[in-house]
């Protein structure tokens, strides 16, 4: 078999110059400009450039950004509160709280404070639960972008064996729901599954969201 190489940065590229067309109809029509508020919290490395990236990335379709950068000593109740401020402004359209948030905050309550239709995550339980019941709406972003890969390759994952290597909320829970919403026969693979070589070697679609290099 010929190896095919998905180019992601290609994909992302086409998205958000489609975006940037409806954002620039949008104006024309005389709709309001979409607003994202993103709200770091610390000084995590990787989480400051997942939320610069974010901020590009709204620039470049021409978005209204709104950046909050809150101190690792912010207590939850004030974290919940500019949630609540968020939520009550009709100029923000999406809202993202940048994940992992200091050890004194219970994540949960935050994602569950955000209201479901500015999850921009789809990390809420309501937005979860639509996608468990094929009625999808704010959708995980990273599930969802394999899937868009996988739709701009030509690749079909209807009657396919598609293994999920990690069982996490963010991919690999979602990863799942995801291939099953398009008919593929799906296993999930976790830290107590057994030959998980074997899982993989028989899969025609492998997605792995460990977080490890080189671990399959």
């Amino acid at each position: 078999m010929t190896a095919q190489l998905i180019n992601g940065k290609e994909i992302s590229q086409q998205r958000l110059e489609k975006v940037a067309q409806e954002t620039a109809a949008r104006r024309a029509a005389g709709l309001r400009t979409p607003c994202l508020a993103v709200v770091l919290v610390g000084d995590d490395p990787a989480s400051a450039v997942y939320v610069r990236n974010k901020k590009l990335a709204c620039e470049k379709v021409g978005f209204k950004s709104l950046s909050y950068e809150l101190s690792a000593e912010t207590s939850q109740e004030d974290l919940l509160q500019l949630v609540d401020d968020l939520n009550a402004n009709p100029d923000v359209d999406g809202i993202l709280v940048q994940l992992p948030l200091p050890k004194q905050i219970d994540s949960q309550a935050v994602l569950e404070r955000i209201l479901p239709h500015k999850d921009v995550d789809g990390f809420h339980p309501y937005n979860v639960g639509r996608l468990v019941v094929k009625m999808p709406l704010m959708r995980p972003c990273t599930p969802k972008g394999v899937m868009t890969l996988l739709e701009a390759y030509g690749i079909n994952p209807e009657g396919k064996k598609a293994v999920v290597v990690g069982a996490s909320n963010i991919v690999g829970r979602p990863q799942m729901l995801e291939l099953l919403l398009v008919r593929a026969t799906v296993t999930i693979c976790h830290s107590k599954t057994q030959n998980l070589a074997a899982e993989v070697a028989a899969a025609d679609i492998v997605v792995a969201g460990v977080g490890i290099p080189n671990f399959v």
